[in-house]
């Protein structure tokens, strides 16, 4: 079986010593670093900009998974990319022409993501799915950290599986929301493949730890 991709989400890190909390990352077996965009429209919220991409990339040996969680994002995904980022997903409810937005992302030789909101149908991805290098699964409502993870991702998890099966599609499904040591294994074994972890990570005792104990579950 097959180690999951641990992406921590430096949005819980301790922004006041951003470059500690990037290099621990950068020492422990995570694969990528998990960043949200978020712009106050899209979701309720807003979190860092382009100054704090290149800050982060400044120090990060691991490559940015860049979450855009912002509207009319086809103009704002290159200045991203120049950024640092090495995969960057889209949110199909944010996106009036999907296609064109994963094209754009492709076009820059980046992996490509779109990413769904809980409400949002695994079916609506039937379109896109063979298109796309990662499907980013919200397990929480958008906009704030610490949530509650939601149940039925597991199932959702499974329908996507089954389309990406089904469409030939060389996509990874990512959860990001809520996850922790009770609900890893069990997101694993429904299909997922990479694990974002934001206050699990970050408000444990020691964070690498947290990490090695996500990546061997």
């Amino acid at each position: 079986m097959s180690k999951p991709i641990i992406a921590p989400s430096i949005l819980a890190a301790d922004f006041a010593n951003l470059e500690r909390e990037v290099k621990m990352i950068n020492g422990s077996v995570a694969n990528w670093i998990h960043v949200d965009i978020m712009d106050g429209v899209f979701v309720p919220n807003l979190s860092m900009g382009l100054p704090v991409v290149e800050a982060i990339k400044k120090h990060a040996t691991k490559p940015l998974d860049v979450h855009l969680m912002i509207v009319n994002p086809e103009k704002y995904v290159e200045a991203f990319y120049k950024a640092g980022a090495e995969v960057i997903s889209v949110h199909q409810e944010a996106c009036a022409h999907l296609h064109r937005n994963i094209q754009q992302i492709k076009a820059m030789g980046i992996k490509a993501g779109v990413a769904l909101n809980p409400h949002t149908p695994a079916a609506s991805l039937s379109e896109i799915i063979a298109d796309v290098d990662l499907v980013c699964m919200m397990s929480v409502n958008p906009g704030f950290g610490g949530q509650k993870f939601i149940e039925n991702t597991y199932s959702k998890v499974k329908e996507i599986k089954q389309l990406i099966l089904q469409k030939n599609s060389k996509a990874v499904i990512e959860i990001d929301g809520g996850v922790n040591m009770a609900n890893a294994r069990p997101l694993l074994d429904a299909g997922a493949d990479v694990l974002v972890a934001g206050n699990f990570v970050f408000t444990s005792e020691h964070p690498s730890d947290t990490i090695q104990r996500l990546k061997s579950v």
